[in-house]
């Protein structure tokens, strides 16, 4: 007979299942005043030095290559695996600030940075730097993601485009930035400074973040549902389509083993990342915030965007290194023409963004446009250009620079639900890592191509010289020529990328409002 229970006993009732963990939610607001200016201001430093540092030493690699007695192609995995770890993290750093803190994880990342930074010169071999730089670009990838995020929590709605401005910075003001002050390292207080040149600058940002944010507490029963599968899917996908990008010009692609391997299984494990993330009820990534018009359209454009801002420092000081022997110190005053403006000019753009009678598409249009004709009359130039003819250029890209980055955050920012910010966050850096990869990658790429279709037309041109020809300086005209073809078709393959990107402005933005107080 089965078991009956006792008269007036009541069964006991099953435990309920556990409930998964609920969404990223910030804590209550709070008050923003001169505390939380500074902790944003201190993020915002601590972003800059570090971007800096990956352009400095980028820059000096030469000057470092030489003094540590390092080979090209060694040095190129330098920069390849420091670029793997800065977009990983990138990816994977705003569900760590959920769980462990925005204070925490920011405050780990700048001494991490700077740590890492001031070991480097003294590293006795190349794996004991790769391993040192490979930390340092985890820590400095881990930064922006911090920086969008705070600016989206705290800033009051009146002002938060100013604070986006702020973040915008990374995108124009530092890479310009980066040419002069590698030059003044190197050529005045020595290649050890490429890397120390991050510790004033990380010390201070330490003491104002460690002041101004909030500390909030620990969220770690988001543990339980740690995402396992995706972080080994999602890592070693980036790093490898990130790695097999930034060595595929030297391997020649796909004639290498390696690079098939690096971006064939890359791709495969992002999509089965992205399956996985799908589904999940804690995503590093959530991809239903795709079918957000504004935030897929703002995505889509920031890697053209990035191609062109990249292309147009890269195109000016390659070709004034190349055929007038310009070090860094000399092109300096072109990088700054467009640089130190930028302190004024993100401003006043954020404020014009900031009327609500004024559509921000427009604004991206006109930026494209401004770029685009830039680049236009950069594709004129002749070996006889020298640095002032890129003036013109550069003071055109003053104000055109951040209104081509601006409207993309407010487009990409407005109407997000506040859990939705650090998933917005994840989505808009690595999409910026990966663009900035993928543009040096493709930049590279057509450099190489076109100076050899160039050099063979040239060639052919020439045919059978007579007798007495002075060999050393028809070779010397005859490169300074490649290169100039070569910097002008960039320039037109910039302008026509610029110009698609406003093409497809009437058809996929909607119209957005800058943020008010309610």
């Amino acid at each position: 007979m089965s078991a009956v229970p006792l008269s007036g006993a009541v069964p006991a009732a099953a435990p309920p299942p556990p409930s998964p963990a609920a969404p990223a939610a910030p804590p209550a607001p709070a008050v923003f005043g001169l505390r939380l200016a500074t902790g944003l201001a201190g993020v915002l430093l601590a972003v800059l030095v570090s971007g800096l540092n990956e352009n400095i030493t980028k820059i000096a690699l030469a000057d470092i290559r030489g003094a540590m007695g390092i080979a090209r192609d060694d040095a190129s995995w330098l920069v390849a695996l420091y670029a793997a770890a800065s977009v990983s993290a990138m990816a994977f750093a705003p569900w760590c600030s959920v769980t462990f803190s925005l204070r925490r994880i920011t405050l780990a990342a700048i001494v991490t940075c700077m740590a890492a930074g001031v070991l480097c010169p003294f590293a006795p071999n190349l794996s004991v730097l790769i391993v040192l730089r490979v930390v340092q670009g985890a820590a400095g990838g881990a930064l922006p993601p911090m920086l969008m995020t705070v600016a989206l929590r705290f800033l009051p709605p009146n002002i938060k485009l100013y604070g986006l401005g702020g973040y915008a910075l990374s995108a124009t003001f530092g890479p310009s930035l980066g040419t002069p002050l590698a030059a003044f390292w190197t050529e005045y207080l020595g290649w050890q400074w490429a890397f120390w040149q991050i510790v004033p600058g990380s010390i201070a940002a330490l003491l104002m973040v460690s002041w101004g944010l909030p500390q909030d507490p620990l969220r770690l029963e988001r543990l339980r549902q740690f995402d396992w599968r995706g972080l080994l899917l999602g890592l070693p996908a980036i790093s490898m389509l990130v790695v097999g990008l930034l060595q595929g010009e030297r391997l020649d692609w796909f004639h290498s083993p390696l690079i098939c391997v690096l971006l064939g299984g890359g791709v495969a494990l992002l999509v089965l990342f992205f399956i996985n993330e799908w589904s999940h009820p804690l995503p590093f990534f959530k991809l239903q915030l795709l079918s957000r018009r504004n935030l897929s359209h703002a995505l889509l454009t920031l890697g053209g965007v990035l191609f062109v801002l990249l292309a147009v420092i890269l195109i000016p000081s390659s070709y004034l290194a190349q055929v007038h022997g310009y070090r860094p110190l000399q092109t300096a005053p072109v990088m700054l023409m467009v640089a130190l403006p930028q302190l004024i000019a993100l401003p006043l753009v954020a404020a014009l963004c900031n009327i609500r009678a004024v559509d921000c598409r427009w604004v991206l249009a006109i930026g494209l446009g401004l770029l685009a004709l830039a680049c236009v009359l950069g594709a004129r130039m002749s070996p006889d250009w020298i640095r002032t003819h890129f003036y013109l250029l550069q003071a055109m890209q003053i104000f055109a620079q951040p209104m081509a980055v601006i409207p993309l955050l407010l487009l990409a920012t407005t109407g997000l639900a506040p859990q939705d910010g650090p998933f917005a966050s994840a989505w808009f850096n690595t999409i910026k890592g990966m663009s900035a990869v993928v543009a040096g990658a493709v930049l590279d790429a057509l450099i190489t191509r076109r100076n050899h279709f160039h050099s063979t037309v040239l060639s052919e041109r020439l045919g059978n010289l007579p007798e007495g020809v002075d060999m050393a300086g028809l070779g010397a005209r005859m490169h300074a020529q490649v290169v100039t073809l070569t910097s002008s078709d960039l320039y037109l393959t910039v302008a026509a990328i610029a110009l698609a990107m406003i093409v497809i402005i009437p058809i996929m933005p909607t119209r957005v409002h800058p943020p008010r107080a309610a």
